[in-house]
């Protein structure tokens, strides 16, 4: 039973010789296989060779810290509420007598941890944050782990150090 009069008939044709010995289509392959072989290589040898990655790529996280080494972040909190994948979390304390030169506010994070395998590295923390203290660095990876302990980054992995400060072209 037909569905419509919409029906096409098909004839093939008869094949020649060259169709036969499949010769058009080797030689086709050849060529094309000779082009991409005498081409430029777009593979690049990455741990000897480093790709550019750009200036909007989001990458390692880091805490930063201010000119005279305290850290900027205050623990509001607003960081993990932007977060769509809750993969921030902190804990909140008290400064106490001196520590002055370690926290810029009275409340500090004493616990800061971002689940490396919930974050999704939208950027939504760096733009909530209004003391400027997270950044996803825009010229480095978050580094491989083999181990399900090791995907917690805390303090000790996110605060930067004072002798290899991160900066971005145009900051001051």
């Amino acid at each position: 039973m037909k569905l419509s009069n919409k029906s096409k008939v098909l004839e093939q044709e008869e094949m020649t010789f060259a169709e036969r010995i499949y010769l058009p289509a080797i030689v086709g392959g050849m060529a094309t296989t000779l082009k991409h072989f005498f081409s430029k290589k777009v593979t690049i040898r990455y741990p000897e060779q480093k790709r550019y990655l750009g200036p909007v790529f989001r990458g390692h996280h880091i805490l930063k810290r201010d000119e005279q080494g305290a850290e900027r972040c205050t623990a509001c909190g607003l960081c993990a509420v932007a977060c769509p994948a809750e993969a921030i979390s902190m804990v909140a304390e008290e400064r106490k007598k001196g520590e002055e030169n370690l926290y810029r506010e009275e409340k500090y994070a004493s616990v800061y941890e971002i689940n490396m395998l919930r974050c999704i590295f939208c950027g939504l923390c760096e733009e909530a944050c209004p003391k400027q203290a997270i950044y996803l660095q825009h010229d480095k990876m978050v580094p491989v782990f083999e181990d399900r302990s090791e995907v917690i980054f805390g303090k000790d992995k996110l605060v930067e150090k004072m002798d290899n400060r991160y900066l971005r072209e145009g900051w001051k």
